[in-house]
């Protein structure tokens, strides 16, 4: 009899532009997700964890190879090859049987980057190739076209409904649905790492209709918007409803947010139905590719350097035999490029030298110092001509925008939701010093030219969305 390898199962559940402060046990006054509550209860709850790019396609690349931005040479949504060792590749090399359910949007479509099967959709609107999502609906007959986005909401906007169909066939389910196949018909003699990809609570926001009732009944919190970023001074009729500087009317407002909500508390569910199925010695982790400005702000959508958009859930629960500290909250600012250095200590695998991460193992072992703080960046933020360059620690933040010549700086202990600007502040220029200097290292021999002369530049607007090696012909 063939015994089964003892190392760690690894499930790693991920939304797309799910704000960090959407938790219960954040507390959020509405929210309920008492299922993730659970696994941050009984795990460790990273606090300050950040995206590098908080947009789709870069931020899904550190989480695939560990590597920044700067590294994996994508600052934007832009599809192109992505070169080196990836997570999934690192452990199916080490024998894991690895799996895909849902989202990886990555390019070229369908190409499995690493994980040995997948059920591979980038979400409910239709894909440049027909997705394993496409073949399910055909299969159930439904074949009204694009079927999954019928109810007419965009897929980048603040128009929120009910979802059209039976709840059986919202992307969410199917992805869940997915990921109990593979946990029933797996390999029971080898370790797994199960990739469970949602792509809610990113919008069209069309939850269920209970989960919609749920929330369009409840008093929700309202945008918080600072002096320093009102563009508006009330609600905006005839805006596009992807735009992305926005102020909707309360009753608007309210539905956005309730889908949102909505959208959460229904993964929060699906994740309900996958946990009874997980072996004991399963690691877990949730985490997203970047928030969601939900009108804070009067912002919508990510690619922002604030609060709401870059800083992400992260959320981890060991096995009791790795000897882990958990049951704690970490202060500590990590990025989804450390991820990958993580499980693959955690699974015995030596991480390849091309990851710039560092494993969070070291810190619930209490071994050595961390970093003192975290950079990210995107090459293109909409309606100010100017990409943007944030370092933080959590405590304080530092911004620059390259395009603008701006730079903001915030004091987060005081005033987590940034709406205060203390960039201008006379009396913290000595403050403030350290932490431009901290963003000039960073960026010192970049191919933009973001410094010169031992100075931030001001650029010529948005910097390029990949490094030229990377540029598709």
């Amino acid at each position: 009899m063939t015994m089964a390898d003892s190392r760690p199962n690894i499930l790693l559940l991920m939304a797309d532009q799910y704000r960090a402060d959407c938790l219960g046990i954040e507390g959020h006054p509405v929210l309920q997700t008492p299922y993730l509550d659970n696994i941050a209860a009984d795990g460790v709850r990273f606090r300050h964890a950040y995206s590098e790019c908080p947009v789709c396609i870069p931020a899904r690349r550190s989480l695939m190879t560990g590597k920044r931005p700067a590294s994996h040479g994508v600052f934007m949504n832009y599809h192109t090859r992505l070169t080196g060792p990836t997570l999934p590749g690192e452990l199916s090399r080490a024998g894991y049987q690895t799996h895909l359910c849902g989202k990886l949007h990555l390019w070229p479509f369908r190409k499995l980057h690493g994980f040995t099967s997948a059920d591979w959709a980038d979400g409910p609107r239709r894909s440049p190739v027909i997705d394993d999502y496409d073949r399910f609906l055909s299969r159930e007959g439904v074949t009204v076209p694009h079927a999954g986005i019928a109810h007419g909401e965009s897929c980048n906007g603040w128009a929120s409904r009910p979802y059209h169909m039976d709840e059986r066939f919202h992307f969410t389910n199917w992805v869940t649905d997915r990921a109990l196949t593979f946990l029933q018909r797996r390999d029971p003699t080898a370790p797994f790492f199960l990739k469970v990809s949602y792509v809610d609570p990113h919008q069209p926001c069309t939850p269920p209709q209970p989960y919609w009732d749920r929330y369009i009944r409840k008093d929700l919190p309202e945008p918080c918007v600072g002096e320093w970023a009102r563009v508006f001074d009330g609600p905006q009729r005839g805006l596009r409803v992807d735009s992305w500087r926005t102020a909707l009317e309360p009753e608007i407002m309210h539905q956005y947010r309730a889908g949102y909500y909505g959208c959460i508390n229904q993964i929060d569910d699906q994740i309900g139905r996958l946990l009874p199925w997980l072996p004991g010695n399963t690691i877990i982790v949730f985490l997203a590719d970047h928030g969601e400005m939900l009108g804070d702000h009067q912002w919508i959508r990510k690619r922002n350097p604030y609060e709401p958009s870059a800083r992400v859930p992260m959320l981890m629960r060991f096995p009791a035999g790795l000897g882990l500290q958990q049951q704690v909250v970490r202060n500590e600012a990590v990025q989804l490029m450390d991820v990958m250095p993580t499980l693959l200590e955690a699974a015995g695998v030596k991480a390849p030298d091309t990851v710039d991460g560092r494993s969070m193992l070291s810190l619930l072992r209490g071994e050595g110092h961390w970093r003192d703080y975290v950079h990210g960046e995107c090459s293109n933020i909409p309606s100010l001509d100017s990409g943007m360059q944030y370092v933080t620690d959590g405590k304080r933040k530092y911004i620059w925008f390259p395009g603008r010549g701006e730079e903001q700086f915030f004091n987060l202990e005081e005033d987590p939701r940034e709406m205060v600007d203390l960039g201008g502040h006379a009396g913290l220029a000595d403050e403030i010093a350290p932490w431009r200097e901290r963003l000039m290292h960073e960026l010192e021999g970049r191919p933009e030219g973001f410094v010169k002369n031992g100075r931030l530049q001001k650029l010529n607007g948005p910097t390029p969305d990949c490094l030229e090696e990377y540029r598709r012909e």
